[in-house]
């Protein structure tokens, strides 16, 4: 059976996502996105965890645009979130994808890439 067209739809939160990020051609880096909160300013809160270091991050979530950025000590995020429904696997595909800018004190500081977070959350 195909799967319908990715469509733009509200962050979940609490909860915790896979991610990845690639940058240029060097193999994808995978970790945790931990969102813990989005506050009624918009303000979101939550951590990543790469290579089993939490590191804090801060953001804004744009419900109208359904945009999200956010940044850590080390990066700075910014991507949309889109979905996709198996009703037949009573299951919510909600992906996040964007953009991410290295900063220092990362290895990586001035490299960007790109990154993608999944999560599969049962239809309601």
């Amino acid at each position: 059976m195909a799967m319908r067209q990715m469509t733009r739809v509200s962050l979940p939160y609490p909860t915790t996502w896979e991610i990845r990020a690639r940058f240029g051609g060097r193999p994808v880096s995978q970790g945790t996105l931990f969102i813990q909160s989005v506050l009624n300013n918009n303000s979101l809160s939550g951590a990543v965890n790469f290579r089993g270091n939490f590191i804090p991050i801060q953001g804004v979530w744009n419900e109208a645009a359904r945009q999200i950025a956010f940044h850590t000590q080390f990066a700075s995020y910014v991507g949309t979130l889109l979905y996709q429904d198996e009703p037949l696997l009573n299951l919510r595909h909600y992906v996040l994808r964007g953009q991410v800018a290295m900063k220092p004190p990362s290895i990586r500081a001035g490299e960007t890439g790109t990154w993608q977070a999944v999560i599969h959350l049962p239809l309601r």
